[in-house]
């Protein structure tokens, strides 16, 4: 990051970068408050247009709407909704239920006002009941450049999902991301929070009774195709509804859903994709009988048995191996959080957030922390200080550090073998991407409470 944008007079709503020695980090003598703090200074790096002339300021124009804000997704520039969405719902999650953690980092603010630029923008997407813009920019044009968003030219077409065209996972995952504005930041803006309400209520209605795959946006199916389905998602949003409403009908659909797509069996990972173990887990708090606490029991077990690093990190998948991790890190310790098999889950999970902060690995795997990597597939970051030209060819390919250091963000991790090579050409092991940070931050709030 340059140091233009680490003054402090370029941000905006109320968003803020916390990094070492740039604009005076909190050092507090908590390792999880520090990360925490280098974390949420990321999400402003993606935010579109939370700094000055950072791209995007056309988007929706070619379908008559404002679509600016939102997020980047990843060393891209696409505004993907789907994972966009469920990054907002874990960023919240981690606001309501690890808030003291957030606060005694002094960051409950700047979380709060993060989820804040991801909500305003859904909203912005929801232009009527059954119509959500679920996308902005095509995946293989903007993959094709390889600069700052600020000179990008290419056309950034936006994508919707409607009656025509349904998409019940993309629907559901943002109605249970819109409802944290009321859950996890409290009086901050009532008729905010009241406007968010009302559109979260029908997009779940929408997703509901239009029930489809989210692949009707044809450009986002070769970058997040939802392979779980959408009954996931359709359970996950009537227990966030249930819990920011507190209306029993909400409810008993998820117990219905529960049943009917079999949200109760062992997922293999907890993701953008598949969310059927953050539902054991939020059953687990809200009713806590028996058949959820065990299914949540099942499935961290199941994690416990996986395969893992030398050092000890639980290999679930290739991509993103370390944001898999940090996933299943923050289910386990939600896991302990409601008393279930608390002080195994507890442990393990803080062993799999010390594993990628170099406790086990040797190294960490959080840019902008002690020895950690230099050189994320990310392309702005990867660009000289402006107004030098950005050569796309030189700044994809040179062998030193990138220019601009991406604090906070997780990279995609080691091999099983635990191998890993600080390489920018290496996507795989080397991109950073909103999702990767979305459970993570909460797991680092949750050890930050705990001390």
């Amino acid at each position: 990051m340059s140091s233009r944008l680490c003054s402090s007079d370029n941000w905006k709503e109320g968003l803020r970068i916390c990094s070492l020695n740039k604009l005076g980090l909190r050092c507090l003598g908590d390792l999880f408050v520090l990360i925490l703090q280098l974390f949420l200074g990321f999400r402003v790096v993606v935010a579109v247009g939370a700094l000055e002339n950072n791209g995007g300021g056309g988007d929706g124009s070619d379908v008559g709407l404002d679509l600016t804000g939102g997020y980047y997704d990843a060393g891209d520039h696409v505004k993907f909704g789907f994972p966009m969405a469920f990054t907002a719902t874990m960023l919240g999650w981690g606001l309501i239920d690890f808030e003291a953690g957030h606060s005694s980092a002094g960051q409950l603010e700047y979380g709060r006002a993060a989820l804040r630029w991801a909500t305003d923008y859904f909203l912005k997407c929801h232009s009527s009941a059954n119509e959500l813009w679920g996308q902005v920019g095509d995946g293989y044009a903007d993959h094709a450049f390889w600069g700052r968003p600020e000179d990008m030219t290419m056309y950034r077409p936006a994508y919707k999902i409607d009656t025509g065209a349904p998409g019940s996972d993309l629907a559901g995952e943002t109605a249970a991301a819109l409802y944290k504005i009321d859950t996890g930041a409290p009086g901050s803006d009532l008729a905010g929070e009241t406007a968010a309400a009302l559109h979260a209520q029908e997009l779940y209605s929408f997703a509901d009774q239009y029930r489809a795959y989210g692949d009707s946006i044809w450009a986002a199916a070769d970058f997040y195709r939802s392979w779980s389905g959408y009954g996931d998602e359709l359970c996950w949003s009537s227990l966030w509804l249930y819990r920011a409403t507190g209306d029993v009908n909400y409810l008993n659909k998820a117990k219905q859903f529960w049943g009917e797509f079999g949200v109760a069996n062992t997922p293999s990972e907890f993701s953008w994709d598949n969310k059927n173990a953050g539902s054991q887990a939020l059953f687990s708090m809200l009713d806590g009988g028996s058949e959820y606490t065990n299914a949540l029991s099942s499935f961290l077990n199941s994690m416990r048995s996986k395969p893992t690093t030398p050092g000890g990190m639980v290999y679930v998948s290739e991509w993103g191996s370390a944001r898999h991790a940090a996933n299943v890190a923050f289910i386990a310790l939600m896991a302990n959080k409601v008393g279930v098999d608390g002080s195994t889950n507890y442990n393990w999970g803080k062993q799999q957030i010390d594993y990628l902060l170099g406790t086990y690995s040797g190294r960490p795997f959080v840019v902008g922390y002690g020895s950690g990597p230099e050189r994320p597939h990310h392309r702005s970051s990867s660009c000289p200080d402006m107004p030098e030209y950005c050569d796309g060819n030189w700044a994809m390919t040179q062998g030193g550090p990138n220019p601009q250091t991406l604090y906070g963000a997780l990279v995609g991790g080691p091999g099983q073998d635990g191998s890993y090579t600080d390489d920018r050409n290496d996507y795989v092991k080397n991109e950073v991407a909103c999702d990767y940070n979305a459970a993570f931050t909460g797991a680092l709030a949750a050890l930050a409470e705990s001390g």
